[in-house]
């Protein structure tokens, strides 16, 4: 089921994640969701998807999660 917003996402995504990842998860998950639809493991491939998506842009540290440092050149 898609979530219409990051007050609709799993206690376990909205209570650790700050506002932008739970952005960044809700957007990834409904996206994946929908490219999955009738697959028998649909909402597990939703989450997976959605969590790599976050870990593309914040990383867990001891402090919580915390956005990752642009890598660009300069």
């Amino acid at each position: 089921m898609p979530y219409r917003t990051n007050a609709d996402l799993p206690a376990s995504v909205s209570s650790h994640l700050p506002e932008h990842a739970q952005d960044i998860y809700r957007e990834a998950f409904n996206h994946a969701f929908a490219a999955h639809q009738g697959e028998s493991r649909q909402e597990e491939a939703a989450h997976r998807i959605a969590w790599a998506a976050v870990k593309r842009a914040y990383v867990k540290t001891d402090e919580g999660w915390v956005a990752r440092r642009p890598t660009g050149s300069g």
